[in-house]
């Protein structure tokens, strides 16, 4: 009975042993016929012992889903080699925007910014914005934003420069090109506005500073009249000398031009001292006519001599001069707006009166100036000597504008 049992047991190895035997061999038979492939997935490469026929089939026992735009160095048809190198890289969606008006999508297996670009046969400037460094790797669903640059005109101060940018606002253009602003100077668009191609910007410098100037002070003349003195003769009896004022000034530069100028202080340094001529009044008596008897004949006869006659040199014809010419208000500082003669310009501001130099037409005439008019020569001036002549007229703006002039002026009486 035990030699049957150890019998039967000994069978039963033998069996399982003749099964797992066979199993081994068709399994090692099984792997043997496998082929051997290098397969590369996105860069990553391994063996593959594959029964597959075709590529296709390689690619679903791997789990691979080939797409459109997917890249694969074989045909999906082509059988399986023993050895075969099959490479394999899949696709990539992105989002490439130029100018943040055309975005467009994409399927890449580029593997950097810079081979995506080339694969696209775009090409872009040194100056123009990439939002990715060109060795950058590409991602899926990467956002790539490209700015490119345009020229803009910008004149500033006066400066005229064409810039190339990408700056989407006025104010990120200043920054970029680190143009700063003062609160006076004037830009001609908002730092908000949207920049354009064809719209220039233009900055004007505004400056503000202080003009400190001096100043003479025309001395004013007084005329006094003397009786003591022949008539027309002049006396200088206290000699007139200029004074000093300071004036302070607020100018206005645009772009370095002076664009306006007001007074802001004025400060008398100096006083002058008024120059006071004494004007002769006194007119010479003329003596009686004499009566002389002729001792040549008895009957007399008397003839008449004036005694101490002057010839007279008046003229018939006016007398007519070219002279200098300039104008004056009764407003200058040291005036006193009254005239050598005594006339209150500033109570008749529209009195035609000049300022003369004496010994060339005498205080009190009546003169025509080309320009002017007919006038009455009422004073005189520190500055009026020899052939000059200065018009009164009733404002500072209009005594600017006149400037100096070369006029016909005739004596009339």
């Amino acid at each position: 009975m035990n030699k049957e049992k150890v019998t039967k047991s000994i069978y039963i190895w033998v069996a399982a042993v003749s099964v797992l035997c066979i199993t081994f061999l068709v399994m090692a038979s099984y792997e043997f016929t496998k082929k051997p492939v290098q397969v590369s997935q996105n860069g990553q490469k391994e063996i593959i012992r594959t029964h597959a026929n075709t590529v296709k089939e390689l690619m679903s026992e791997m789990g691979i889903t080939v797409h459109q735009h997917d890249e694969l160095s074989h045909k999906l048809s082509d059988p399986i080699e023993r050895g075969m190198d099959v490479n394999y890289i899949a696709s990539k969606r992105i989002q490439l925007a130029i100018d943040r008006s055309n975005t467009e999508q994409y399927n890449t297996t580029a593997s950097t910014v810079g081979e995506f670009f080339d694969e696209q046969g775009l090409e872009f400037q040194e100056r123009d914005e990439v939002s990715h460094d060109l060795a950058a790797p590409i991602e899926q669903g990467m956002d790539i934003e490209v700015q490119k640059a345009f020229q803009v005109t910008l004149h500033d101060g006066g400066e005229k420069e064409k810039i190339w940018t990408t700056a989407t606002t006025v104010g990120d253009l200043l920054k970029d090109q680190q143009v700063e602003l003062s609160d006076l100077d004037q830009l001609n668009v908002s730092e908000e506005e949207i920049v354009k191609a064809d719209t220039p910007i233009k900055i004007t410098r505004i400056e503000k500073m202080t003009d400190t100037v001096e100043e003479d002070m025309e001395y004013a003349v007084e005329t006094r009249r003397d009786e003591s003195l022949p008539k027309g003769e002049r006396k200088v009896l206290s000699s007139g000398e200029n004074g000093l004022v300071t004036k302070k000034y607020e100018v206005i530069l645009e772009n370095g031009e002076e664009k306006s100028r007001e007074l802001i202080e004025e400060t008398v340094q100096k006083e002058s001292r008024k120059e006071i001529i004494a004007l002769g009044t006194k007119v010479e008596e003329e003596k009686a006519p004499v009566t002389v008897a002729s001792a040549s004949s008895d009957k007399k006869e008397a003839r008449v001599v004036q005694a101490s006659a002057k010839p007279s040199n008046k003229q018939d014809d006016t007398k007519t001069l070219q002279m200098h010419a300039t104008a004056y208000t009764a407003n200058c500082a040291g005036c006193s707006g009254v005239t050598a003669t005594g006339i209150d310009l500033k109570e008749n501001p529209d009195r035609k009166v000049v300022a003369v130099d004496p010994d060339v037409i005498p205080l009190g005439s009546r003169v025509w100036v080309e320009g002017y008019g007919t006038a009455i020569a009422g004073d005189t001036g520190g500055a009026i000597d020899g052939k000059r002549i200065d018009l009164f007229v009733p404002s500072k703006s209009q005594a600017h504008s006149y400037g100096r002039k070369q006029v016909t002026v005739k004596i009339l009486d």
